[in-house]
């Protein structure tokens, strides 16, 4: 009996051998090997993402390979989808040559097998009865049928064979596991963008990938209402509608009409206390185009909504378009009058600082935030660090995020924050994202305002110290004064005036010297001596401390200043190294002197009091010098504050329509059946071959003797079984029925 299944009848051989190569398990395996290292490239690479993600992810070059491959949409790649095809055409061409091969056998009796064969059986039982043959032949097919046999009896002339078999269905677990590979697949090709690439080769369909009203895009970018699968997103904010769903693509997206509107209604969102969504649901109204006819409806995560063949599911949700007002703060220059700017999230805002003109792109707003506010990093830049490890650390360091401290569980809501994107004329951008409201640090106060210069970076945050008024003025009064010779002079003055040893020194002197007339000349040029002493003193340390302003501050040109400058300095001065640290704490102590007198002299420009001398204003001081400092590293000439937003949320609804659901439902059915009939259902055969014989006793000590006088004829029968796969229980069954069959009636 042929085990090869049905043979390809044709003349030409290289046909047939293709066709047994493709139909063959090999060729199976090698596919499903291929589709699962397939499947593992594209759950390790993140899908479907914008080009310029994978550009800076791989870089151009990696990036030019990986694109040509299709590694970026693994599961729609053009050799992905044919590889499916080999396979769904390898197992329907091994169901064609092996099923009508197999259903052939499980309706044979095998009923050609002889006695001679039956003996070499491993499982076989022999006896003797006095029951003529063909009373045996029924005996032993009752009794095979009482033990779930399908049984039949074929006179063979010199013997009578009773056929049996039990478990034939067992056959059928091969035809319908490989059947469910088919459906399956075909069930997941349904449901792939390959019909949309369909319409894209065969009807001119092209992705959009410019910017506008969903409802004036050409209606080449556009997929009608008889598509028949889809998978995209619907962004709708509360009270607003869409009709379309986005689907996008490498290069753009395309839209797909809907059958009918949806509008939101309401967007409902719950938190955990760490300010993960637990919760988040949309009301919506639907009015089909058709009918005419509305209703309403909730959608929650994984509770979707299906309408016409469409499902609605709960995907995400994202800000809808909240109106923003802020107050902008210059950050370079003398100026410090603060300026309003209104914005629109979705929206940009047009910014002229001077003769440059920027745009400002609002990409975001939360109402709360739930941060990590009490990692080390944070901790050691609130209590300040020595002046060597403040040299060496740059924004990173010195105002390191609070996203960065996952470890650490002190997490608190930091209250409302706006993200957005600063763009020059070059267009060129930086990200930054400003807290609201002030955020306690080790029992100290500062605005966070977030800076990165890739969307792929974390934000680092300048940490901006609250003022008695819990704002930033006082900080960017002294941040313009920073930038302003005159006031940098006056505060080098009052520094020199108020830290200089040598006053008082001439009165000493004179009070010392006596009256006396011989003595009056002495004196009087003691004193002389002395005021010029500490003239050259006073000089002398005004010269200093100006100086120490005018690097901090990046000498007053724009360069570089801060805590780097003054390191550059320190490092250039010729002196040993042992002596640096000496240098650096003397020039510290001049820094801190003269930025107090530099903020007293810019209140007393403003016409404000001057503040009082306490720990409070010291430990603001200590802040406000770290920021400026890290100032320098934030790249902006503005530092936008909120102060007021009305919050608009939209849902995010992923819109699908997936024909091949049931298909791939009915293949995991044939799957179940399969593996079912194949590890659960065993084939067992039998056969009984009886034959005439002398009659006496019966064998293995049964049966009853026939009568000595009349000699009548007895029978002797051969029991062989058969099964696939031998296990304890066959065994267990074998033994069952070697000692039944023999029993008389």
């Amino acid at each position: 009996m042929s085990t090869t299944g049905i043979e390809l009848k044709t003349r030409h051989r290289a046909l047939a051998e293709a066709v047994e190569l493709v139909s063959s398990m090999r060729f199976a395996i090698s596919l499903l090997t291929i589709i699962a290292i397939a499947s593992m490239i594209g759950t390790v690479m993140k899908q479907n993402e914008p080009m310029p993600n994978y550009v800076n992810q791989f870089g151009p070059l990696w990036f030019d390979v990986f694109n040509k491959l299709g590694l970026y949409a693994v599961y729609s790649a053009w050799w992905f989808l044919l590889i499916l095809v080999f396979l769904i055409a390898s197992t329907a061409l091994c169901i064609t040559r092996n099923g009508p091969k197999m259903i052939k056998d499980m309706r044979s009796w095998r009923e050609n097998v002889r006695e001679v064969s039956l003996r070499n059986f491993h499982h076989k039982a022999e006896w003797q009865s006095a029951l003529p043959r063909d009373t045996l032949a029924r005996q032993s097919a009752a009794r095979l049928k009482d033990a779930g046999y399908a049984v039949k009896i074929v006179d063979k002339g010199n013997g009578t064979l009773v056929a049996a078999r039990k478990g034939a269905a067992n056959k059928f677990g091969y035809i319908f596991a490989h059947s469910s590979i088919i459906i399956i697949l075909v069930g997941g090709m349904l449901d792939s963008d390959l019909p949309i690439r369909f319409q894209q080769w065969f009807m001119g369909k092209t992705p959009f990938g410019g910017s506008g009203v969903i409802a004036d895009i050409p209606a080449r970018h556009r997929l009608g209402l008889g598509n028949p699968t889809f998978r995209g997103n619907a962004m709708i904010p509360e009270g607003g509608s869409s009709q379309t769903a986005i689907i996008p693509q490498a290069s753009g997206v395309l839209v797909q009409d809907l059958p009918f509107t949806i509008m939101l209604k309401k967007f409902t969102i719950d938190f955990y206390s760490t300010g993960m969504p637990k919760l988040f649901a949309s009301d919506v109204i639907i009015r089909d185009h058709e009918s005419g006819e509305s209703f309403a409806a909730t959608i929650e995560v994984n509770k979707p909504l299906i309408y016409k063949g469409v499902a609605m599911y709960q995907s995400s949700f994202e800000d809808g378009g909240s109106k923003l007002k802020l107050t902008g703060f210059p950050m370079a220059g003398l100026d410090n009058q603060s300026f309003a700017l209104a914005g629109e999230v979705g929206a940009a805002t047009d910014l002229k600082r001077g003769g440059d003109q920027y745009s400002v792109e609002w990409s975001g707003f939360r109402p709360f935030n739930v941060e990590n506010i009490g990692g080390a990093d944070v901790r050691a830049v609130a209590k300040g660090q020595s002046l060597n490890e403040q040299f060496a650390v740059t924004l990173d360091k010195h105002s390191g995020s609070a996203a960065k401290n996952a470890h650490n569980k002190d997490l608190k809501n930091v209250g409302p924050s706006v993200q957005y994107k600063l763009r020059d004329k070059t267009g060129q951008a930086r990200e930054f994202q400003n807290y609201m409201q002030p955020v306690t640090i080790d029992g100290v106060q500062v605005f966070l305002a977030g800076m990165r210069e890739s969307p792929a970076d974390p934000f680092s945050f300048l940490r901006i110290p609250a003022d008695d008024e819990y704002s930033v003025r006082e900080w960017m009064r002294l941040r313009a004064a920073l930038a302003d010779p005159a006031l940098r002079a006056q505060a080098a003055a009052r520094y020199a005036q108020r830290a200089n040893p040598a006053n008082g020194t001439a009165t000493t002197i004179a009070a010392s010297s006596g009256t006396d007339g011989a003595n009056e000349t002495d004196a009087t040029n003691a004193r002389n001596q002395s005021n010029a002493s500490a003239v050259a003193l006073a000089t002398q340390l005004e010269e200093s401390s100006a100086k120490t302003l005018a690097i901090f501050a990046g000498d007053g040109a724009g360069k570089q200043g801060g805590f780097m400058a003054v390191s550059e300095f320190i490092s250039s001065l010729k002196v040993p190294e042992a002596e640096q640290r000496n240098a650096a704490n003397i020039f510290l102590k001049m820094l801190n002197g003269t930025l107090w007198e530099l903020w007293q002299a810019a209140r007393a420009r403003d016409g404000k009091a001057a503040v009082s001398a306490d720990d409070t204003h010291a430990r603001f001081l200590q802040l406000a010098t770290n920021a400026l400092s890290d100032s320098f590293f934030y790249g902006a000439p503005v530092y936008l504050q909120l102060d007021e937003f009305v919050e608009i949320k939209a849902s995010v609804l992923q819109v699908s329509r997936s024909p091949g659901k049931n298909v791939v439902y009915l293949g995991c059915l044939f799957l179940v059946l399969g593996v079912f009939s194949m590890f659960y259902i065993r084939e067992r055969r039998l056969w009984v071959w009886i034959s005439d014989g002398n009659g006496g006793n019966g064998g293995n000590g049964g049966g009853a003797g026939a009568d000595a006088g009349g000699g009548q004829a007895g029978s002797r029968a051969l029991m062989a079984m058969s099964t696939q796969r031998k296990t304890l229980d066959f065994e267990h069954e074998f033994n069952d029925m070697a000692a039944k069959l023999p029993q008389s009636a």
